[in-house]
């Protein structure tokens, strides 16, 4: 029998060698010795061993990138198209001739989740409702900061469901918003079979790529900004991967139960999801209205959803679509429907009322 060189135990007392640790770093998340899920945060291992697999995190992320900043690709003059303090957007354009001449923009995302967030966005990237990342781009001026990633995607020159949603001039019938419901709910599917839990499911994180008011099948949309998603039963190298990027809850669409865990992270998973489109369903019908906008106060909003509250039917929502919704905010996650049963809600109901959607559905493990 080989020897364990350099042990590290985990609480279960599997032991496990550093081979097998880096061999899980680089790709293989799963113990070869129980067939299970490991997490490093689990691993009784001293701090040389943290900066070890982290080192190891990073250098497969250097492994990793595709393009050179101002060689192959170039920000465009101006103002961030969009910025925040671990995230900025910018416009930018191809240098060489061997792409396809796709509209880009350079994600730059910063922070201590950076190099997790930046691996949701390659790992799911080939959805055709998740916004495409053609990989990771080097800049050489911001190389040496161990918590910057720059990403290279496609970009929605229509911007967000939620700006769409204030076009007064758009109408939008409810075939159009079933056909965008369909295609973030396909998204959100794929999530789940690849074991992602979104966390931040809103009305601002769907792009819109095509929008055909009177033809459903000529509307594209997809699903963005994983800055606060998480793999279930997947742990990071980092104390607080689970954590959101930022300390707050999007109280507005969060389910119950995130308000009633000790610790909210935990809380999120699928049917957490579910609720949270059902909130984005009911903020498309009333035209991007911020939800419980009657209640100024976050804490009274919270207070409403824990005792099982639901926000009122858009008039424009037929009966049989605000049946489905309700289901979604069930107080219990186990009476919800999953993303699959709500698709096929959905769907049963548009058959009924002899709506057609034809869209190129893709639902496998990447």
């Amino acid at each position: 029998m080989e020897p364990f060189f350099d042990p590290s135990q985990t609480q279960e007392s599997h032991v496990y060698k550093d081979k097998a640790i880096e061999n899980w770093v680089r790709g293989d998340d799963t113990s070869s010795l129980i067939q299970q899920i490991i997490s490093l945060q689990q691993l009784n291992q001293n701090d040389a061993r943290k900066r070890l697999a982290n080192q190891l995190e990073i250098s497969k992320v250097n492994e990793d990138y595709e393009f050179v900043l101002d060689v192959d690709v170039k920000k465009k003059n101006g103002r961030p198209l969009f910025q925040t303090h671990e995230k900025t957007i910018h416009a930018a354009e191809w240098l060489t001739t061997n792409f396809k001449r796709t509209d880009i923009v350079l994600l730059q995302i910063d922070g201590i989740r950076a190099r997790k967030e930046a691996s949701v966005y390659t790992r799911l990237s080939h959805h055709d409702n998740i916004v495409r990342t053609f990989g990771f781009v080097l800049d050489g001026s911001r190389h040496h900061f161990q918590n910057s990633i720059m990403l290279l995607q496609e970009y929605a020159s229509l911007g967000s469901l939620y700006e769409l949603l204030q076009e007064r001039s758009i109408h939008f019938d409810e075939k159009i918003l079933l056909a965008i419901f369909l295609q973030i709910i396909d998204a959100m599917i794929y999530l789940t079979l690849n074991n992602v839990v979104h966390g931040d499911l809103a009305c601002r994180n769907i792009l819109v790529f095509h929008f055909d008011a009177t033809n459903p099948k000529n509307t594209l949309v997809k699903l963005s900004d994983f800055g606060f998603s998480q793999y279930n039963q997947f742990d990071s190298f980092t104390p607080d991967f689970a954590q959101p990027t930022s300390n707050v809850i999007p109280t507005r669409y969060a389910a119950p139960e995130i308000f009633l865990s000790n610790n909210a992270t935990n809380a999120y998973s699928e049917k957490s999801g579910t609720y949270s489109m059902g909130v984005l369903m009911w903020k498309a019908y009333s035209r991007g209205t911020i939800p419980w906008s009657n209640i100024s106060n976050d804490q009274d909003v919270i207070q409403h959803v824990i005792n099982g509250n639901v926000l009122s039917r858009p008039s424009n929502c037929s009966e049989q679509y605000w049946v489905i919704i309700l289901q979604a905010w069930s107080l219990l996650p186990s009476n919800r429907p999953t993303f699959e049963q709500l698709k096929q809600l959905l769907i049963n109901q548009t058959e009924l009322g002899g709506i057609s959607f034809v869209f190129k559905l893709k639902c496998s493990i990447s």
